[in-house]
């Protein structure tokens, strides 16, 4: 963050998603990758992520849940503040967003990181259910998702991580 932060050439905000802010917020101790959604692209940022990936040796990907499926209702409100560096503020994207991407994809990992956002509060069962129907209709656009599968998922989820069991 700083180095980004130090490199951006203006304004901008950096969304953390994924092992980045499991790393973080302290419920995963390493990560691959980090994954990141630029609104608004701070200028000179594509340059800095180049240099970045070279003289820090990490693996950067501009990549979040909404290049997957559809964007929720007011993710940018829902987006916590993490720090500023230079003119760039770092934000986690929307843990709702990512745990709706965590529960589609279905991995081991995936499902651990959100049953560790819901014992962190993060999350909460009943928002993460009506933020998954706000976009329901919606994934329609999205071929690759069943979203009768999908929904299934979310209550399975939401009823692991009510009974403690996820």
């Amino acid at each position: 963050m700083r180095f980004l932060g130090r490199e951006a050439r203006g304004e901008g905000r950096i969304y953390l998603v994924g092992g980045a802010s499991a790393v973080i917020v302290g419920w995963r101790d390493t990560t691959v990758d980090v994954d990141l959604k630029l609104d608004p692209e701070p200028p000179g940022i594509f340059q800095a992520i180049a240099r970045a990936k070279d003289a820090l040796n990490i693996n950067l990907e501009l990549v979040c849940p909404d290049d997957f499926m559809p964007a929720l209702p007011d993710w940018h409100a829902r987006s916590v503040f993490v720090a500023r560096h230079g003119t760039v503020d770092f934000l986690h994207y929307d843990f709702y967003a990512q745990a709706l991407a965590k529960i589609e994809r279905g991995h081991v990992q995936d499902l651990r990181d959100v049953e560790a956002m819901s014992r962190l509060n993060l999350i909460e069962p009943e928002r993460l259910m009506c933020l998954f129907e706000a976009i329901e209709a919606d994934l329609v656009r999205y071929p690759a998702i069943d979203s009768s599968h999908f929904r299934n998922q979310v209550e399975n989820v939401i009823s692991a991580i009510g009974t403690g069991k996820s």
